[in-house]
């Protein structure tokens, strides 16, 4: 019966690398030569620069074991018949009701197919390929796991996408939450530092800022308003007085085409409003190795920095107002009666909103 696991010599096509790093195949089969063939079929596999971690089970109980201890496995080539007739279908069905694991691909390879009915498997199994193990050659078996691992890349980037879209929302919504402004820049890195990972040090700079100075001509210059690490120095400070070499020419780049611009380690993100304001944000300890989902969250959240800033500067304006209104009516309450006037005045302080810290 070894004689159906031999898989004919023909020629693949050399994958281009790209990154480091491997993909976890795990193979379940009651016979060492299945898993001795496999492996050296798929010795000098290649994907996106990535090679193959082989996990070897020879019964069922092994394999759902394999499963609870490597969540991020990509692929089970899975057998059907083992202790039992139906070992491998239960091993199926473990993993996808028990072990909550919708991502790894399910290959079924049987080497007695009337066992396990492909049609009837198909439609009752959660599986994503079924073949015999006498059809699979050196070529085919690299043609299905190639495939396989195409698609548990895509469903990965899909799951990042939306783990990163919720963060987005999360973010915004603990932004636009806060009230007072010297917790906006540690709000602001707090869910940068969910987004990417870490951040390292972090400045926010804007041309809307009270004390921007009019009168030597610099009412549309970068001022920072709040920042950490290195920065927690520079508030107040023109950001050109902040900036030196690289990094000033690469915020001059963001300014200049309205983008986010990528350096080795850090970013400045340049963030647009409908009120003309130019506002920029700095974030250091960037990894190197951004995905384009990444970059797409951070151009959202850039955006979203801005709006929340406004927001919270108009907030403060429009509370700034009430309370002098307020204040202003007692004092003139408080020109008839002196009781009334003082009345109003504890009014205030019980409902203006206090400042959070």
């Amino acid at each position: 019966m070894a004689e159906d696991f031999l898989f004919s010599n023909e020629p693949e096509e050399e994958i281009e690398t790209i990154d480091q790093g491997t993909w976890k195949l795990i193979i379940v089969d009651d016979e060492s030569e299945v898993h001795a063939v496999t492996k050296l079929a798929l010795s000098d596999f290649k994907f996106q620069g990535k090679g193959l971690e082989f996990l070897s089970a020879y019964s069922g109980k092994e394999a759902q074991e394999l499963i609870v201890q490597h969540p991020d496995v990509a692929i089970v080539l899975l057998d059907v018949v083992m202790e039992t007739d139906d070992a491998g279908l239960k091993v199926a069905q473990f993993i996808r009701e028990e072990a909550k694991n919708n991502h790894v691909r399910i290959i079924l390879r049987t080497g007695q197919p009337g066992q396990a009915p492909e049609r009837q498997v198909i439609v009752n199994y959660d599986i994503n390929d079924y073949k015999s193990k006498t059809e699979l050659t050196a070529q085919k078996l690299f043609t299905v796991v190639m495939s396989s691992l195409r698609s548990y890349r895509d469903i990965l980037s899909i799951e990042q996408s939306r783990q990163g879209l919720e963060k987005i929302i999360i973010a915004s919504r603990d932004i636009f939450s806060a009230h007072s402004m010297e917790n906006f820049i540690y709000g602001v890195i707090q869910q940068l530092t969910s987004i990417i990972g870490t951040v390292d040090e972090a400045m926010y700079a804007t041309t809307l800022v009270a004390s921007n100075p009019i009168e030597n001509g610099s009412e549309n210059k970068l001022i920072v308003f709040s920042g950490q690490g290195e920065f927690e120095e520079s508030e107040g400070k023109l950001l050109e007085e902040v900036l030196t070499g690289e990094q000033l020419n690469a915020c001059k780049q963001s300014l200049r085409e309205k983008s986010i611009v990528y350096k080795d380690n850090y970013l400045f993100a340049y963030c647009s409003s409908e009120c003309n304001h130019n506002s920029m944000l700095y974030v250091s300890g960037v990894p190197k190795t951004l995905t384009p989902s990444h970059k797409h969250l951070i151009e959202i959240f850039a955006q979203n920095v801005q709006v929340a800033y406004e927001n919270i500067q108009l907030q403060s304006e429009v509370e700034d107002t009430q309370r002098e209104i307020v204040y202003r009516l007692g004092e003139a309450v408080e020109q008839r009666s002196s009781e009334t006037g003082n009345h109003v005045k504890r009014c205030l302080l019980y409902t203006s909103p206090s400042p959070r810290d």
